[in-house]
């Protein structure tokens, strides 16, 4: 996911490489750093709530992207798709954590 997210951002316009571009560079590195912490702790129920989170956040942005249409449609159905395949791996994560 995040190779094709550089992917995308690379076609963004020189302005939004500093702002929007960076958010979502910035968020992707956070879910990167989430995904590590979870796998590594014993509790892993808050830091995989956080995660869910920073999931949804990502999604947001690349929609603001899409609708500033600096991301083609196709472009952001297939990395939102790739987001929402991320948050149903970590939903499933939590609910085999939360028990039957």
């Amino acid at each position: 996911m995040m190779k094709y997210g550089y992917t995308c951002l690379r076609q963004f316009p020189k302005s939004e490489r500093h702002t929007l571009s960076a958010e979502i560079r910035q968020t992707m590195y956070e879910i990167d750093r989430l995904i590590i912490r979870s796998q590594k702790r014993y509790f892993k129920k808050n830091t995989l709530q956080d995660l869910d989170i920073e999931l949804a956040h990502l999604l947001t942005k690349i929609r603001l992207a899409k609708e500033l249409e600096f991301l083609p449609f196709k472009k952001y159905e297939n990395w939102s798709k790739m987001v929402i395949e991320l948050g149903k791996m970590v939903g499933s994560w939590i609910k085999k954590l939360s028990g039957p």
